[in-house]
């Protein structure tokens, strides 16, 4: 009984001191000796690691649910709120119903972009069905207003911006949705739409001499950057769709011509204003409009024929500002509102577009996806923190002229009203799904790693 006994308390006794040993070491200082330090928990600002799926189609369905509801797709008479349905009988107190944002905007344009892309990467309808009913309603209104122009040139309309507009802002962003959704089965007669688009772009925007796209604001002979994506992508989209290799050629020259004069090659980013008055061009690399740049050359290339002359120099010119982009992420993940200075605030807007713009160049082989997937991964990250609860994009810079002083970007305030982070946000998850579908991730050494086959 003695044997039997000790045996039993020695049995415990070698269970117990495990765990004895174990809390001595837990009450001991951790260093080199008494823990793997390489292997301590890190206090990541930011979520750290490749999110599910899962996880990123419901931040697209939050943004989706607030928008669907915060945009409506009516046209009202603005005196008796009534909806019109006979479109001949619009009059200048026809309106868009009230919401929160605008559905001819160039930031809406981009956002028809994404909810196109989010229905390709979900399989979910109602992205592709937002598009189509909005995009069906601007067409619906167009030809009456044209009707109503030439009776009255004083006549008001909601989508008149659209068919006479007054700068590259008004109708480029949204002509180049309107190719891809007629492209993926719009049935609404766009036509005029188009028209006026082309026209604009071709014959009425301000140029330099050479051709280039310009703007007699803030300065007369000024390029904005921002001006590669209000033109780029609708000539990229309308030779796709009619075959015309001429709007390639426009394209091409605009991504050159803009990158000769604005492209610090030695910090691999833009400035946002060049003026062909000033002997000193000062450099201020506004982060959207950095953003705008590197997007109109992913649109491009998806479009532009391997075979045309220019396609070389425009994916040169992508990889080169992509490694300069990348130099600048913040270890949140997000960018700075001025790349290259620390104390201007982390904006969202870029975030989501640089997300977007290199996980599409990693999904059609542009760049290096082993180098670059962990740092969009984590912009990803950092931009979904960003969709608060009730679907709507937090720290996002409101719409920005031009300065020549860095106050004047470091201190544009945010909003959740500013239109520019909603597309870009589904833009970019939109892609990380493709790219979590098609590429295995892995925790490597504590850091996220493309799994390697």
């Amino acid at each position: 009984m003695k044997v039997k006994l000790l045996l039993k308390k020695t049995a415990i006794a070698a269970m117990l001191l495990p765990l004895a040993c174990q809390a001595w070491a837990e009450t001991k200082p951790a260093n080199d000796m008494t823990a793997p330090l390489h292997l301590m928990k890190a206090d990541y600002p930011t979520p750290y690691g490749n999110p599910s799926v899962d996880d990123v189609s419901k931040v697209l369905d939050r943004v989706f649910t607030y928008l669907d509801a915060a945009t409506p797709t009516q046209a009202i008479n603005a005196k008796t709120k009534k909806e019109i349905t006979n479109f001949n009988q619009i009059d200048d107190d026809t309106v868009f119903a009230p919401g929160d944002f605008r559905l001819t905007s160039y930031e809406w344009g981009v956002t028809y972009a994404g909810m196109l892309a989010a229905g390709g990467a979900t399989g979910d309808k109602r992205y592709k069905d937002y598009v189509n009913k909005r995009l069906t309603l601007l067409a619906n209104l167009a030809p009456a207003t044209l009707a109503r122009m030439k009776s009255n040139p004083q006549s008001k309309s909601p989508v008149r911006g659209m068919l006479e507009p007054h700068a590259l802002d008004d109708i480029g962003a949204v002509c180049a949705a309107i190719v891809k959704a007629k492209r993926e089965g719009l049935q609404a007669d766009v036509k005029p739409l188009l028209d006026s688009c082309v026209t604009f772009i071709r014959t009425k925007e301000h140029r330099l001499s050479d051709g280039t796209l310009a703007r007699v604001r803030p300065q007369v002979d000024t390029l904005w950057l921002d001006d590669l994506f209000m033109a780029v992508p609708a000539l990229a989209q309308l030779g796709k769709l009619t075959g015309d290799a001429s709007y390639y050629d426009d394209a091409v020259k605009q991504v050159e011509q803009f990158s000769k004069r604005m492209f610090n090659e030695r910090k691999g980013i833009y400035m946002h204003g060049w003026v062909q008055g000033m002997d000193v061009h000062p450099e201020f690399h506004w982060a959207r409009a950095n953003g705008w740049a590197v997007m109109t050359m992913v649109e491009l290339l998806d479009v532009l024929p391997k075979d045309h002359p220019g396609y070389p120099m425009v994916l040169k010119q992508l990889r080169a500002h992509v490694k300069g982009l990348a130099s600048y992420q913040d270890g949140t993940g997000l960018w700075h509102q001025l790349l290259d200075r620390n104390d201007t605030y982390l904006e969202t807007s870029a975030t989501a577009i640089y997300a977007y713009s290199m996980a599409r160049a990693i999904n059609k082989g542009y760049i290096d996806k082993m180098a670059y997937a962990p740092a969009v991964m984590l912009a990803w990250n950092a931009a979904a923190t960003k969709v608060n609860a009730k679907g709507q994009v937090e720290g996002v810079c409101v719409g920005t002229g031009m300065g020549f002083d860095p106050a004047f970007y470091a201190y544009r305030p945010v909003n959740v009203y500013a239109a520019h982070g909603y597309g870009p946000v589904l833009l970019a998850g939109a892609e990380i799904i493709t790219m979590l579908k098609t590429n295995k991730f892995e925790i490597n050494d504590s850091s996220l790693q493309l799994l390697v086959k």
